[in-house]
């Protein structure tokens, strides 16, 4: 079993910057792929970045260039480090975790999920 824990959340303004951090439990989380998914109101759940056990990384057109994940195995943890933030990336922001050793675009194919962090870019 694997339980993650978000934190990092906030209010920024446009064009600032957040670090989002996600703690896990289990000694299975380091074997498998991690992701970050967002889901703003009224909208669905939709794909960030991912990163594998091996650190090679996925990300959504919408976030190229401007955000990074990483992770630290020793330490159970994955980041997302989010620059030139935007208003249209105000969302809750959650940490998903699988244990397949791919990343995978698809909320479903994840079998961990946190209970999230709120981000909000104010204009």
């Amino acid at each position: 079993q694997v339980q993650l824990a978000e934190s990092g959340g906030g209010l920024v303004q446009a064009g600032g910057s957040l670090r989002l951090s996600c703690a896990a439990s289990g000694r299975t989380f380091s074997s498998g792929a991690s992701a970050w998914f967002r889901q703003a109101p009224g909208k669905e759940r939709e794909f960030v970045a991912g990163v594998s056990r091996r650190g090679s990384t996925v990300y959504a057109d919408s976030v190229k260039g401007r955000f990074t994940i990483s992770r630290d195995n020793a330490k159970n943890m994955v980041y997302l480090q989010m620059n030139s933030l935007k208003p249209e990336d105000t969302a809750l922001y959650y940490c998903a975790a699988r244990i397949g050793i791919v990343v995978r675009t698809t909320k479903d194919e994840y079998d961990y999920w946190g209970q999230g962090t709120q981000v909000t870019v104010s204009s």
